[in-house]
């Protein structure tokens, strides 16, 4: 009886022995566990150590765009294509100060001439009227003026102021008109018997580019000159318009 009350307390000790066992075997694998959870949530990553701050992104060098890259190259046709711009410009500015040089120097008109350039005589009469043409230059700037031809040309448009005069001496008429084109302005006329007669007019016209004066002797009439100089022809821009 004894004998068997020792077995069964024996197995009693055995089996009260093998579960203390089984959970102590339990209990160590579920404190690694918990230590190993532990672990992960005490060690923070970078991407959260500071609340609400995110670290600065690495930028690898070689993905950044070059300069060429961002800024597409002009191609050759735009840049001829600018190169004629300048130079057209540049040609207009050209153009506009050789403009202005002209327009300074025409601005600058003046002449005066007599009848002969050397010696004394009559010129006329004639039946038809004719240019006379003075030839003894004393002032021709702009050289507007032809001694070849008797005729002054408008360089500009504007308003100018011509004078003239003549001189006779004996029993004939003496007459001198002057022209615009093909327009009779004013007349210097003079008719004396005896003696000599001196007689002289002017005007202001308002000429265009390429407007011609002249003075022209009156038909069957003369004039006459001489070193002193008496029959004149002269002329000066007054303004420009």
């Amino acid at each position: 009886m004894a004998s068997k009350r020792q077995q069964e307390s024996g197995a009693e000790k055995r089996k009260k022995r093998k579960r203390d066992e089984t959970q102590a075997s339990l209990a160590g694998s579920m404190l690694k566990y918990v230590q190993g959870g532990s672990q992960g949530q005490d060690e923070p990553s970078s991407s959260s150590a500071i609340p609400g701050h995110q670290p600065p992104a690495i930028v690898d060098p070689a993905t950044i765009p070059s300069q060429e890259e961002q800024e597409p190259s002009t191609t050759s046709s735009e840049q001829e294509a600018k190169l004629e711009t300048q130079k057209t410009e540049l040609q207009s500015q050209k153009t506009e100060i050789d403009q202005l040089k002209e327009q300074l120097q025409v601005k600058q008109v003046a002449f005066s001439a007599s009848l002969l350039d050397h010696g004394n005589g009559h010129t006329g009469p004639f039946n038809t009227q004719i240019t006379l043409i003075f030839k003894h230059v004393v002032t021709n700037i702009g050289n507007a003026y032809n001694p070849q031809t008797g005729i002054f040309t408008a360089p500009v448009r504007g308003v100018y102021h011509f004078d003239w005069s003549l001189y006779e001496h004996g029993n004939i008429a003496a007459g001198v008109v002057l022209f615009r084109n093909g327009e009779n302005i004013f007349i210097v006329y003079e008719h004396q018997p005896t003696g000599g007669v001196t007689a002289s007019n002017a005007a202001s016209l308002l000429l265009e580019v390429g407007d011609q004066v002249s003075v022209r002797l009156w038909a069957n009439s003369r004039v006459y000159d001489s070193e002193n100089h008496h029959t004149t022809f002269s002329g000066h821009l007054i303004f420009t318009m």
